[in-house]
């Protein structure tokens, strides 16, 4: 079959040293930001990129992993592979040897995540069109066509996602041209990373309440009197009617859970992020039970449909936050957003990291579009960090991300940054190896 084929999968161990300040800290993580990222080489065509987020050492397991899946991939037109998607995706998700390494979660389902979403911009950039419109000019029939129902249809059958998408079609233009024109609603996270000295967190929290921001995320989960006292640090410089979020980062056991939130309830907390363990769907719902109305929203780390199937069902969550590239790509993250969409459970990506804001602004707009036509309880996150490496990254005007309009999925990094910040080679470790 002609077409662009892919001849080759590198992929680059790039880390970046933010541990040492405190950026991206919260109550179990220090790192240091790091991408797994992939480019997909073409005979005489574009260069698909696509990225895991990690939280540095480890990373290169992840290289590893999409080193190993690279033979589905190589040799495979860009044209091949979507015509018959579903089939593609389960040779990454279903190879005979290494599903045993999984199956769907981890390591393995980071890379397919790597990967998957590198034939997409691939796909993208040959279209020559950003991935949110990709998405939002393909038929329902044509996006029912690349989900992978398997484990889902007791909840979500291929005909009811069809029938939703079709009805959620009327407006998109209307509703388009509305984000063009506004943007689409944003909380920021990087007012108040657990590390940060408290100074260091109002001065951060008036400058982004001053730059347009009336929705701003907190960690906790640290020494509880401290979160307390953060929290009323925040909400004071906020004041009563904008948004405060709050994330654990699965610090806290059910009932310990449910006894900090009892304590932070006075700061008004609009959700309560991972405030347990992210496969323990049960005590999420009991949770969420016990700390109404505040929210628990989670799903940063939620490996597959899977465990979003259960959280839904379960009535556990009522923010649901999917990651662009935890889960196996776009392929997936389209079958989570219909099921959330029948639940009528508002999705807020989870983003932050290196290079998610800049994935999931596309499947903000896509959702909006094309599936929940709502903007009621959704927002993207945005923090405020390494979108300088990216040739294309996000645009946020007074706390609202711009609408894209370069072709691709966003996250291809500038080849400098790959070079200086590439480990354990690139100058920035090699300086810091022999200091």
């Amino acid at each position: 079959m002609t077409g662009t084929r892919i001849t080759a999968v590198e992929v680059h161990d790039v880390r970046f040293p933010t541990a040492e300040v405190g950026d991206g800290s919260d109550a179990l993580n220090r790192g240091d930001y790091s991408a797994t990222y992939v480019q997909l080489r073409t005979e005489d065509g574009p260069i698909g990129a696509g990225l895991t987020f990690t939280n540095g050492r480890g990373n290169e397991l992840t290289c590893a992993a999409v080193q190993a899946l690279a033979p589905h991939v190589v040799g495979r037109t860009v044209e091949e592979i979507f015509a018959d998607m579903v089939p593609f995706w389960r040779s990454l998700v279903v190879d005979p040897q290494l599903r045993w390494l999984g199956p769907d979660k981890g390591v393995l389902h980071m890379a397919t995540g790597a990967l998957v979403n590198a034939v997409w911009d691939l796909r993208a950039r040959v279209a020559g069109v950003p991935m949110w419109k990709l998405l939002a000019d393909m038929s329902a029939a044509e996006l029912v066509s690349v989900i992978d129902f398997t484990y889902l249809d007791d909840v979500l059958t291929p005909e009811e996602a069809q029938e939703l998408l079709e009805k959620s079609a009327a407006g998109a233009e209307e509703r388009l041209a509305e984000l063009k024109a506004t943007g689409y609603p944003s909380y920021t996270t990087s007012v108040g990373w657990l590390g940060y000295p408290d100074e260091k967190v109002r001065a951060l929290t008036h400058a982004a309440y001053d730059a347009g921001w009336r929705a701003v995320k907190m960690k906790v989960g640290g020494p509880l009197a401290d979160d307390v006292r953060r929290a009323a640090l925040i909400r004071s410089e906020i004041g009563p009617d904008a948004l405060l979020m709050m994330d654990a980062n699965q610090a806290w056991g059910v009932d310990q859970a449910i006894e900090s939130m009892a304590a932070l309830a006075s700061a008004s907390p609009y959700w309560i992020e991972e405030p347990t363990h992210p496969d323990d769907v049960l005590g999420h719902a009991r949770i969420a039970r016990a700390v109404a109305p505040i929210r628990v929203a989670t799903g940063e780390v939620a490996a597959n449909r899977v465990i979003f199937k259960q959280l839904l069902q379960a009535e556990a969550i009522g923010v649901c936050q999917v990651d662009a590239c935890r889960v196996g790509g776009i392929n997936e993250v389209l079958s989570i957003l219909l099921m959330a969409a029948k639940f009528n459970v508002p999705v807020c990506p989870h983003s932050g990291g290196v290079g998610l804001c800049e994935y999931v602004q596309h499947l903000g707009i896509f959702d909006y579009l094309r599936v929940s036509t709502s903007l009621s309880g959704r927002m993207i996150e945005y923090v405020d960090h390494l979108h300088e490496h990216f040739v294309d990254p996000v645009r946020v005007v007074n706390g609202r991300y711009q609408v894209p309009t370069a072709p691709g999925y966003s996250v291809m990094m500038r080849p400098e940054s790959i070079a200086r910040f590439s480990f354990p080679d690139g100058p920035v470790w090699r300086e810091r190896t022999r200091s």
